[in-house]
């Protein structure tokens, strides 16, 4: 189904985030969230620049095959909203 393990662990992760950032205060403790959402951003931070140079490609690759227009439009933001693409770009 995944044409690697990157790909598939994006797939994962991107899945994570998109039931995060949609739950109600009921589905998840804000605070919690919030914590997730920061251990991400830490994480991405931390990537090489081929490697965020790769994540982004794949992002790409998966909001274009995405058919579901809200879901497509998050991982499109998702570069920027998670630190893969610096400020100064």
């Amino acid at each position: 189904m995944y044409s690697s393990l990157t790909h598939a662990l994006a797939a994962a992760l991107v899945d994570v985030l998109w039931f995060i950032e949609g739950s109600e205060d009921e589905q998840m403790d804000p605070d919690d969230a919030v914590k997730v959402l920061e251990g991400v951003v830490h994480l991405v931070s931390r990537l090489s620049s081929n490697q965020r140079n790769e994540l982004i490609a794949l992002l790409g690759a998966m909001a274009e095959a995405e058919s579901d227009p809200a879901r497509r439009e998050f991982m499109e933001g998702f570069p920027e909203g998670f630190g893969l693409i610096d400020d100064a770009v």
